[in-house]
């Protein structure tokens, strides 16, 4: 009874460019930071449509959303379809954004339809993906998959402001009573752009996302001595910088030492004192991120990493600081979630194939406890967190229609 009905691709679009509107940038990106006033407004504005479609909304002490639609057997664990409102800075208007609107949509599309599933189903809007204002990324999500402590996560401090998670949740009026812990959930689909070209550039419609990389996060200072740049001779300078800039380089080699799979990348944030053009760099603060689908061979890249670390240190003269922040196991997603993308993809017609995702995304650490799935559309030449990231409103609606077919595959429908 379900197998023709289809989703209001207009209607998605529609929601999306809506959304884009808030924190809209010059060159036709989005700005809606976590926790920020245009972050309260997206929340708000997602909170109305939630409302307006019939669903009830709970919040959780790390801010999360989570818009229950009724099943048959309300008893049930819902089946939860998310991803995050939070942008990149001056970032674009699709990444997160279609994962919580295609849920929505998907709820939207069922009521057209009057079909009930057997399990409730929740739209979930995850706080602090994207990791700009606050690090790290995915942290409401790693409190949830038992990979942060509430306290902690709570306590992270905001790059613009100083103002903690807690304090920010608070004052737009974020900060929910639910435990950040204890929210059961049967499955998690997560729909995402793949900011990455493969289906662009190919011409696939769908990514059944089978894995994801594990990847490490890291804050790195070097502190040297600042002294005059004229005066002080080049031999026995502790030019922190210069330390740096070693790693930057070093990194890089790492990164191909372990090809094709490896990432690694050095920048983001970068801070150096005190700043001046006649001083020597006397410390340098600065960010690491690197990747692969290989816990082992990751292990191998962070004992790299510190080997030269130290190395540089000691060639130079400096002081190393090196804290890992924040770490991603590479994860193998739920056989039974991807077989129903899969088939939905085949019911459907549409052309689709695996792929692991080079990114982080809320499912992979929801995935440490429920089962969990992802789906790809494409975007444009794989841009992403940029203001040019582009996607076609026909791939989009391709993408969430599958997402409704293996969401009715796993939830089921009133008999």
């Amino acid at each position: 009874m379900t197998e023709n009905i289809r989703i209001d691709g207009a209607r998605l679009w529609n929601s999306i460019m809506e959304m884009a509107e808030i924190g809209a940038t010059a060159n036709g990106g989005s700005h809606r930071l976590t926790l920020s006033d245009e972050d309260k407004i997206g929340r708000d504005l997602f909170a109305k449509w939630c409302a307006d479609a019939g669903l009830s909304m709970s919040v959780d002490e790390m801010g999360d959303m989570f818009a229950r639609r009724r099943g048959s057997d309300d008893s049930l664990a819902p089946v939860g379809i998310g991803s995050h409102l939070d942008t990149q800075p001056f970032g674009g208007k699709f990444d997160g954004v279609f994962g919580v609107l295609a849920g929505l949509e998907v709820v939207r599309t069922l009521n057209d339809h009057a079909v009930t599933t057997a399990t409730p189903l929740e739209v979930v809007n995850w706080t602090n993906e994207e990791g700009a204002r606050f690090a790290p990324a995915m942290l409401a999500s790693g409190v949830y998959g038992g990979v942060f402590d509430l306290d902690w996560a709570q306590s992270r401090v905001a790059v613009d402001t100083g103002a903690t998670v807690l304090d920010e949740l608070k004052r737009i009026g974020y900060h929910g009573q639910q435990s950040a812990r204890q929210h059961d959930f049967s499955a998690f689909f997560e729909c995402h752009i793949e900011q990455g070209p493969i289906l662009d550039s190919e011409g696939i419609s769908v990514g059944v996302v089978d894995a994801a990389q594990g990847f490490r996060w890291y804050d790195i200072s070097f502190e040297g001595f600042a002294q005059h740049t004229g005066s002080t001779p080049m031999v026995g300078r502790r030019n922190a910088l210069l330390g740096m800039a070693k790693i930057v380089q070093a990194v890089d080699d790492i990164a191909h030492e372990h090809a094709p799979l490896a990432r690694g990348t050095v920048g983001g944030q970068v801070e150096v004192a005190p700043g001046s053009r006649n001083i020597i760099p006397g410390r340098v603060n600065f960010t690491v991120d690197m990747r692969h689908p290989s816990a082992d061979t990751l292990a191998a890249m962070d004992a790299s990493l510190r080997e030269v670390c130290d190395q540089v240190a000691a060639d130079i003269g400096l002081s190393l600081a090196l804290e890992q922040i924040s770490y991603t196991a590479p994860v193998a997603f739920d056989e039974r979630c991807v077989a129903a993308v899969k088939g939905a993809c085949e019911r459907l017609g549409m052309s689709h194939t695996y792929i692991t995702s080079g990114a982080g995304h809320d499912a992979c650490f929801v995935a440490n406890i429920v089962p969990t799935t992802m789906l790809f559309a494409p975007c444009k030449d794989g841009i992403s967190h940029h203001e040019s990231e582009s996607a076609e409103p026909e791939d989009l609606e391709a993408v969430c229609n599958v997402l409704l077919h293996a969401v009715l595959d796993v939830a089921g429908t009133a008999s």
